[in-house]
């Protein structure tokens, strides 16, 4: 299967800056006609409405406040693709004085709110007639780093999630893409520190889209995350994305 956001309704999560705005610009601009930008706090997405008017409409979204994914799915009945954007990052390395209360706080947002997020949408997705889910992993989901390693975690705990729902809801008709991206000019990135040699976010919005409209389950938008990809790429076609499941006793 594979999805065209022309025409369609999208929902993207963190959609206020950075990657998210990249994503919500581009749905636009491939023509989708409403994204749902979906923020903490609604006054930050104003800009985008600014720019954009109607076609944008922002709705409260917090990956930590269950309640507020259930009224995003409510308000957003008539979503086609949700692109779960938004994350947190600490620079918490495994023996840091820090290192629990970091990995507790990116598993709460970068895994339990992608959870939260797919249960509450996917049933939204199946009435609208599969549609897709994007999940916005890293290159860390395959290789951590040192100084960021609890994050690296939580996006491998992430990506494994993702893996489990391409299955889970390709029963219906439901599109899953992992993207990966490497270095990225974001604000999150600088804080990082991984500054040198970053991509801008139009090439991981450009990157999801293509992976839709091309059925591709892996984006690896900017050049660190395709090489990352271009080694790892036997691998996932041959266990990630093959049909391993074990056939029942006859």
């Amino acid at each position: 299967m594979s999805f065209d956001v022309k025409n369609k309704t999208a929902l993207v999560t963190g959609a206020n800056r950075g990657i998210g705005r990249a994503i919500v610009e581009e749905a636009l601009r491939r023509g989708a006609k409403k994204v749902y930008a979906a923020v903490r706090k609604l006054e930050s997405a104003e800009s985008l409405v600014s720019e954009f008017g109607d076609r944008v409409v922002p709705v409260q979204f917090d990956l930590e406040d269950p309640s507020t994914i259930q009224a995003a799915a409510k308000t957003a009945s008539d979503v086609d693709l949700v692109v779960n954007n938004a994350g947190v990052l600490k620079t918490s390395g495994p023996i840091d004085d820090d290192s629990l209360d970091s990995i507790q706080f990116e598993m709460n947002v970068n895994v339990y709110g992608l959870i939260r997020t797919a249960k509450a949408f996917a049933p939204v997705l199946a009435a609208n007639g599969g549609g897709a889910l994007v999940q916005l992993n890293s290159v860390v989901s395959v290789k951590t780093f040192a100084n960021v390693a609890t994050y690296s975690a939580s996006k491998a705990a992430s990506y494994s999630i993702t893996q489990a729902l391409r299955d889970t809801l390709a029963e219906q008709g439901t599109q899953v893409v992992s993207v990966h991206p490497g270095p990225i000019a974001t604000d999150m990135a600088d804080h990082a520190g991984f500054t040198e040699g970053a991509a801008p976010p139009s090439s991981v919005a450009n990157a999801i889209f293509d992976a839709l409209t091309e059925d591709r389950f892996h984006a690896w938008p900017d050049p660190m995350a395709q090489q990352i990809g271009g080694a790892y790429q036997s691998f996932a076609q041959s266990v990630v994305e093959a049909n391993m499941q074990e056939e029942s006793p006859a």
